[in-house]
């Protein structure tokens, strides 16, 4: 089968019409597009991404995030805003603290991926 070459170009241009109405349509998804491109720039400073990866191991409030950050509590809360507003973090508040955690199991895949992606380059 694969060895006749009208064969092999019948499958290629298949998978390519398949491929090419699937980037077509893809395309037409604007907001789905904007929302992916907010995500990732949201993820692209290293602050957050030390962030992130502090509550991979559960909830911190900002105070415990600054200490093992080493940074002002100040610019700990600039940065879990910038997070909160793209829907990667959540706080719950305990009396008067607020408690920071991953949105979801969605934000560790996407965190892990990277970071093992990461790992692979070094």
């Amino acid at each position: 089968m694969w060895g006749d070459k009208k064969m092999k170009e019948k499958y290629i241009d298949e998978i390519s019409k398949e491929i090419e109405k699937d980037i077509f349509n893809f395309n037409k998804e604007e907001d789905l597009i904007d929302i992916i491109s907010q995500i990732f720039k949201s993820l692209s400073d290293p602050t957050r991404i030390k962030i992130i990866y502090a509550l991979m191991n559960g909830p911190l409030c900002v105070s415990d995030i600054a200490i093992l950050l080493g940074m002002s509590q100040s610019s700990i809360s600039h940065q879990l805003a910038l997070l909160r507003s793209q829907s990667l973090i959540k706080v719950k508040r305990k009396g008067r603290r607020a408690y920071y955690s991953l949105d979801d199991e969605h934000v560790l895949c996407i965190f892990k991926d990277g970071l093992e992606h990461a790992k692979h380059r070094l």
